[in-house]
C-alpha cells in the first residue's frame, strides 16, 4: 500500500459550505513566462452552516501565492498557514474582502487543467477542480458568484480576450499591451469560470429568440480554420431555436461564443457564455469532417448549449449530483439529433454505446450508481455510466410520465431551482410535484449500480386464448453493493402475429380498445401479464425502443429473431433482432474448425435487407454493420480474443462472398449524385457504399479494389475518403495500403484534425496497426504526446479498438499501454486513469490473458508517485 494513498470522498459527508463568495473580481495579467491573477473576492459567513469556528480555508493547487490581504491589510506569514493544496486563515469575520495575488505557469501547464497554453493561445478548463489551479478559491460547485474579469495581455500576440457574460469595458494600456473586462450578470460556481487570449479569427452570426432579442452569435477559431465554421454555427442556431421550441427555455446573455482548442482533455465546456471546445468537436468541413464527425459535431454543439440551463442557471450541489446536469443535457441532446435526423438510428447509436462500453463499466470493477456515494478523484466520474446510464434514467422518467407531464416536470424544475445549486432527488421531486406520480422506487436507478437483467418467459393457453408473459428482474452484485431491490422499470413490447400482423394488448377479456403496444412497469422482483384474446402463439416484441438500461434474457430461436428481422414495425427491435441472431451465429463458430458451415439463413436474411429499397436506407445501413469485437466480448464469460476475432471475420468474409454480386450493386446504387449534403438520405447512401466496399475488400475482390482505388482518388468529401482508405487498410493489398496512406498525409499533413484521423485508421486496424506500426506511429513527427487528441488516435485506437492486436498472446499489448499509462502519469494523469480502462475488465479474459493484464496494472501501481487519478482506477481495478 501507498503511504500517500488518496482520501476517499463521501456523499454521507456533504455539508454546506461555511463561507459564501458574493462577488468575485479578478485581473489576469499575462506574459510568455506566466501569469499574474488578482482576485478580490466579498466573502460572507453561510447563516445555514453549523460551523462555529471563524477560519477560512480556500483550495489551491501548483500556485506561488504573493501576496494577502483581508479589508485592505496586508496579512503576515504568521496570520494564514499556506499548505501544498489549501490556503488557511485563522481567524475572519462574519463578512469581509479578501485579496489574493497568486503567480501561475501556463506555458507548462501539462496537465491542460485551470490555466494554460495551447498553441500559444491562453485557455482554461476549470471543470471539475481546475479553478484552484488558477487562485485560492473554496472550490466547489454549491459556491454561487459574479464574477467580473479583466484580462491584460499584449496586444499583438493576443489580440482577442474573452471571458464569461458581457464585455463592459477595453481598452490601451502602456507597452503595447491592452485589456478587455468581462461581467457575468448570473451567479455561476467557479467550474463555469472561462478565459480565452490570443490571436483568432471571428466569425459572427445572430440569433433573433422567440421574445424578440438578437443575440450575438461569435465563433474563434485559428485562422487556418476560418473556414470551417459554418456547420457549427448552424448548429448553434438550430439548438436554440430548439430548446425554446421544446423545452420553452431561451438564452440569457447578449452574447454566445465557442472557441475552438487544439489540447483539451474533454470534448468541450459548457462555460457561462464562453464555451470551449476541443478543435474535434467543433471544426468542419465536406473536405475534412466525416458525416460521423458532422453529426457530432451538431450532437456536442447542442449538447454545451443545453447546459445554459441544465447545468448553468441550475447547477449541481456537489460533485456526486454529476448526472444532475450531464445525464439530463445527454438526454436532451439525443432528443434534439432525433428530431434533426432518423430517430431509429440515433436509438440504435445510443444503444450500441450503452451495451458495448457501459454496461461493461457496470460489470467492472469502477462500476457506480449514477448517483456515486464516493471516490477519490472525481476526474475518475466522468463516465458512461454518468452521461449514458444517466441520460436513460432521465429517458425512463420520460416514458412513465409521457411528453406532456415531463414537459410540466421540467418546467418547474427550471423556475423552481433557476440560479441554484441542486441534487438529483430535487430534479425527481419537480417530476413527481408536476405529475402526481410516485417515483419513490424509481429513485433507486440514482442509487444502486450494475445492469439489471430480466428474464423473460412465456406460456401460450390456445383454449383459454391467453397468452402469459413472466418477467424477473435480478441486479447483479457491484464492488460495495450486494442484495439490491427491484427496481421501478419501464418495459414496452408488442406482439405479433404469424403474418406480422401487431395484436391487441388486451390486459382484459372486455379491452376493446387494446393498443398493440404497451409500456408496462415493473416494481417487483417478478411479474406475469396475461394477454386475452390471443387466437395464436405470438412472437413477442420486447424492450421496444429500448425503453430501460437493461439486459433481456429470452429464449429466441433463430426462426423468431428473423422472423422480427423481417417484420417487427418497430425499427429498433428489427435492428436488435439482427444482432441478436448475427451474435448468436458468431458465438456458435467461436473455437470451432475453420470448415464448420454457417447458418445458411443468415446470408438470406441479409440479402434481403441489401435488395429491398423499400425499407428505410438509414436502418438498413445500421443493420448491415455486425456486431463489434467489444460487444462479443462483452457477451462473453471468458473472452478468447483471437477465437472471437477469427469467428466475425468467418461470418464477415462467408456473408461477403455470398452477396458478393449484391454488394457491388449495392455500391453502385448509393453512388454520390448531386452535391455533398449531410441529410439522413445522403448519410445513408454514402454509409451503405461504404460498407459495402469495406466487405468486398475483406475478401480481396479484385474489381472491389480498383472501385477503392478511384475512389479513394476522387472523393470530394472525407466520408467517401475515409471510407476508401480505410477499406484498404484492412485488405491484404499491402502495396495499394500504403500508397494511400502516404497519399492521405501528403494532402492532408497540415491539418491536425485529419492526421488524427490518419492516425487511427492504422491504429485501429489488425492489419496496419501491430505494435511494431503503433511504435513507428508514436515516433512520427505529427505525433504529440502533449496533444490529448494525438494520444488518443494512436494509443486510445490501438487498445480499445484494435482488440486482436492489443490482446496478442504474448502480452506484449499490455505491456505496452502500462508503459504509455506510466509516461502520461506524469503530464496529464486524467488522460493517462482513461487509458487504463481496457486493463480494467482483465477479469472478462481467459486465464491466460487475464494473468497478463494484471500484471501490467499491478506495475502501473507499483510505479513511483503515482497519480491520484490513475491510483483510484488501478487500485480498484485490483481489489479482491
Amino acid at each position: 500500500m501507498r503511504s500517500n494513498q488518496p482520501q476517499t470522498i463521501y456523499l454521507s459527508d456533504y455539508t454546506v459550505p461555511a463561507y459564501l463568495v458574493d462577488h468575485v473580481d479578478l485581473r489576469f495579467e499575462l506574459f510568455e513566462d506566466g501569469a499574474r491573477v488578482h482576485s478580490t473576492l466579498s466573502i460572507r459567513r453561510n447563516p445555514e452552516s453549523a460551523r462555529s469556528d471563524a477560519s477560512l480555508s480556500l483550495d489551491g493547487d501548483s500556485l506561488s501565492l504573493q501576496g494577502v490581504s483581508l479589508d485592505g491589510r496586508e496579512l503576515q506569514a504568521s496570520e494564514y498557514e499556506l499548505t501544498d493544496d489549501q490556503l488557511v486563515i485563522a481567524d475572519v469575520p462574519d463578512a469581509f474582502q479578501l485579496n489574493v495575488v497568486t503567480w501561475i505557469e501556463p506555458q507548462n501547464n501539462t496537465r491542460l487543467e485551470g490555466l494554460y497554453k495551447s498553441s500559444g493561445m491562453f485557455c482554461t478548463q476549470c471543470e471539475a477542480e481546475g479553478f484552484r489551479c488558477i487562485t485560492f478559491f473554496p472550490d466547489r460547485p454549491d459556491v454561487m458568484s459574479r464574477f467580473r474579469t479583466r484580462i491584460e495581455a499584449d496586444q499583438t500576440a493576443y489580440p482577442v480576450l474573452l471571458s464569461n457574460g458581457n464585455d463592459v469595458d477595453r481598452g490601451e494600456l502602456e507597452g503595447g499591451r491592452h485589456f478587455v473586462t468581462w461581467e457575468d450578470p448570473f451567479p455561476k460556481p467557479c467550474y463555469l469560470f472561462a478565459l480565452v487570449a490570443g490571436d483568432l479569427v471571428e466569425k459572427r452570426d445572430t440569433f433573433r429568440t422567440c421574445s424578440g432579442r438578437d443575440i450575438d452569435l461569435r465563433m474563434y477559431v485559428e485562422p487556418r480554420n476560418a473556414a470551417k465554421c459554418e456547420h457549427a454555427m448552424d448548429s448553434l442556431k438550430r439548438s436554440m431555436r430548439w430548446d425554446e421550441e421544446v423545452y420553452g427555455r431561451e438564452y440569457d446573455l447578449d452574447i454566445f461564443m465557442i472557441v475552438a482548442v487544439d489540447d483539451f482533455n474533454m470534448g468541450a465546456m459548457e462555460n457561462k457564455g464562453l464555451n470551449i471546445f476541443n478543435s474535434s468537436c467543433v471544426l468542419a468541413s465536406q473536405e475534412t469532417a466525416t458525416d460521423a464527425a458532422f453529426q457530432r459535431i451538431e450532437a456536442i454543439v447542442a449538447h454545451e448549449y443545453f447546459h445554459n440551463w441544465s447545468g448553468n442557471r441550475v447547477t449541481c450541489r456537489d460533485w456526486f449530483q454529476l448526472s444532475l446536469k450531464e445525464g439530463f443535457t445527454v438526454f436532451r441532446d439525443s432528443q434534439f439529433s432525433a428530431d434533426m435526423g432518423s430517430p431509429t438510428v440515433k436509438r440504435i447509436e445510443d444503444v450500441t454505446l450503452l451495451r458495448t462500453a457501459q454496461f461493461a463499466e457496470d460489470a467492472g470493477p469502477m462500476a457506480h450508481p449514477v448517483r456515486p456515494a464516493s471516490y477519490m478523484e472525481i476526474s475518475n466520474f466522468y463516465t458512461l455510466t454518468i452521461y449514458e446510464k444517466g441520460a436513460e434514467v432521465v429517458r425512463m422518467i420520460h416514458n412513465l410520465l409521457g411528453s406532456e407531464m415531463f414537459r410540466k416536470g421540467s418546467d418547474l424544475y427550471f423556475e423552481r431551482h433557476d440560479g441554484q445549486a441542486v441534487t438529483t432527488d430535487d430534479f425527481v421531486r419537480a417530476m413527481e410535484d408536476a405529475s402526481g406520480r410516485d417515483l419513490a422506487q424509481f429513485r433507486l436507478w440514482y442509487e444502486q449500480a450494475g445492469t439489471p437483467v430480466l428474464t423473460v418467459s412465456d406460456e401460450f393457453d390456445e383454449a383459454a386464448g391467453i397468452y402469459r408473459l413472466t418477467i424477473r428482474q435480478d441486479i447483479p452484485d457491484t464492488p460495495g453493493q450486494i442484495d439490491k431491490k427491484p427496481q421501478h422499470i419501464p418495459f414496452a413490447l408488442g406482439l405479433l402475429g404469424s403474418h406480422g400482423e401487431p395484436l391487441p394488448l388486451r390486459l382484459a377479456p372486455d379491452d376493446q380498445d387494446a393498443p398493440d403496444e404497451r409500456v408496462l412497469e415493473l416494481t417487483d422482483a417478478e411479474h406475469t401479464f396475461e394477454f386475452h384474446g390471443v387466437d395464436e402463439r405470438p412472437v413477442p416484441s420486447l424492450l421496444r425502443h429500448f425503453s430501460a438500461p437493461v439486459r433481456v434474457q429470452y429464449p429466441w430461436t433463430r426462426e423468431q429473431l428473423l422472423f422480427l428481422m423481417s417484420h417487427d414495425p418497430d425499427g429498433f427491435n428489427r435492428w436488435d433482432a439482427g444482432q441478436r441472431l448475427t451474435v448468436d451465429v458468431i458465438q456458435s463458430l467461436v473455437g470451432t474448425p475453420k470448415d464448420t458451415p454457417v447458418e445458411p439463413r443468415l446470408v438470406t436474411a441479409y440479402r434481403h435487407l441489401i435488395s429491398d429499397s423499400g425499407l428505410d436506407q438509414a436502418l438498413v445501413a445500421k443493420m448491415l454493420q455486425l456486431p463489434s469485437e467489444a460487444y462479443l466480448i462483452e457477451l462473453s464469460e471468458s473472452a478468447d480474443v483471437p477465437a472471437i476475432h477469427e469467428a466475425r471475420e468467418r461470418v464477415l468474409k462467408h456473408l461477403a462472398i455470398a452477396l458478393r454480386d449484391e454488394l457491388v450493386a449495392c455500391y453502385r446504387r448509393n453512388g454520390e449524385s448531386g452535391a455533398y449534403e449531410v441529410t439522413p438520405e445522403a448519410v445513408a447512401r454514402r454509409s451503405l457504399r461504404n460498407t459495402a466496399l469495406s466487405w468486398l475488400l475483406a475478401i480481396n475482390d479484385e474489381e472491389a479494389r480498383e472501385l477503392a482505388v478511384r475512389q479513394f482518388r476522387g472523393a470530394d468529401n472525407m466520408t467517401d475518403h475515409m471510407g476508401a482508405l480505410r477499406a484498404l487498410v484492412n485488405s491484404d493489398y499491402e502495396d495499394d495500403r500504403t500508397e494511400a496512406l502516404a497519399t492521405f498525409y501528403e494532402q492532408f499533413q497540415d491539418d491536425p484534425q485529419v492526421v488524427e484521423l490518419w492516425f487511427s485508421v492504422q491504429a485501429s486496424s489488425d492489419r496496419a496497426g501491430q505494435l511494431p506500426q503503433i511504435r513507428e506511429l508514436m515516433a512520427h513527427p505529427a505525433f504529440d504526446w502533449k496533444n490529448p487528441n494525438k494520444v488518443r488516435s494512436v494509443v486510445g485506437a490501438f487498445a480499445g479498438q484494435n482488440l486482436a492486436a492489443f490482446h496478442h498472446a504474448d502480452g506484449s499489448g499490455y505491456e505496452f499501454l502500462a508503459d504509455q499509462v506510466c509516461r502520461l502519469d506524469d503530464s496529464n494523469p486524467q488522460i493517462a486513469a482513461r487509458l487504463v480502462t481496457p486493463l480494467t475488465r482483465w477479469r472478462k479474459f481467459a486465464p491466460a490473458y487475464s494473468a497478463s493484464m494484471r500484471a501490467a496494472l499491478e506495475r502501473i501501481r507499483d510505479k513511483k508517485g503515482l497519480s491520484r487519478d490513475v491510483y483510484e482506477v488501478v487500485h480498484k481495478s485490483l481489489a479482491d
